[in-house]
């Protein structure tokens, strides 16, 4: 039994279902659901993406064979929102893309259920739930910038651009010896320094002002970029709708 959530399932066969699941015991792992797809199936409502629980999987020779279920939620009001629904296709594809076998994927699952959760809470902005699960994504990869200090000399104070180049925050006096430094308003520092410090339970405890969510498309948006070699399918359909920052690369 593991515990997991399904982030995509495919049609195999006449009758059944390739997933794929992300689970704190064994990481990402690849399960056929052998008859899910026919309307009798005790499978069929937890074959789908977005539902989370435990999951007694078969490990045979070459694949793992879903057995039962025990859903804790379907997550059913997210698949009913727009662009929310959206929104979490993106999510779900991040962490496949992160995703890694036979490894400790706790943080990632733990990330990615708050996420869903706080995407279903209408006071929250999806933009800023996007960005801090971006941001929080390469916390958790061991890839986030820094951003409590300045890389170029280490000052804790006066920090007021980001360099992508740096991976980092620069301060007053950094910033301009950097070509690419884009300056960045206090509440937009303060911003991503919470996104990346603090508990997880707390990542979706505040809002930004618009001025302020501009600034962390822009910063978080190509550090995503940067950070990913290919483009998320989803991606290109969520930024379609929403207007947000497009990945170019053909």
């Amino acid at each position: 039994m593991v515990t997991g959530m399904i982030l995509s399932a495919m049609p195999v066969g006449d009758h059944d279902k390739r997933l794929v699941l992300l689970t704190k015991e064994r990481g990402k792992l690849t399960a056929f659901a052998k008859g899910a797809r026919r309307p009798n199936s005790h499978l069929m409502a937890a074959s789908t993406p977005f539902v989370f629980g435990s999951f007694q999987l078969y490990e045979g020779r070459n694949s793992y064979t879903l057995q039962y279920a025990d859903i804790r939620s379907y997550f059913t009001e997210l698949a009913r929102a727009q662009p929310e629904i959206y929104y979490g296709f993106y999510f779900l594809e991040l962490a496949d893309y992160y995703g890694r076998e036979n490894a400790d994927e706790s943080g990632m699952l733990n990330l990615l259920y708050l996420t869903l959760r706080a995407l279903m809470n209408p006071k929250i902005d999806d933009r800023l739930i996007r960005r801090a699960f971006e941001l929080r994504t390469l916390v958790v990869q061991g890839e986030y910038p820094q951003v409590d200090a300045c890389t170029s000399c280490g000052a804790k104070e006066g920090l007021e651009a980001f360099s992508w180049k740096r991976h980092g925050m620069l301060c007053q006096s950094c910033a301009p010896d950097a070509p690419d430094a884009r300056h960045l308003d206090a509440a937009a520092v303060y911003a991503m320094q919470y996104m990346v410090f603090t508990p997880l339970k707390r990542l979706y405890a505040f809002g930004v002002k618009p001025e302020i969510q501009a600034q962390l498309d822009e910063t978080v948006g190509e550090l995503m970029r940067q950070a990913l070699d290919r483009k998320m399918k989803s991606q290109e359909i969520l930024d379609m709708m929403t207007g947000g920052w497009i990945d170019d690369r053909s």
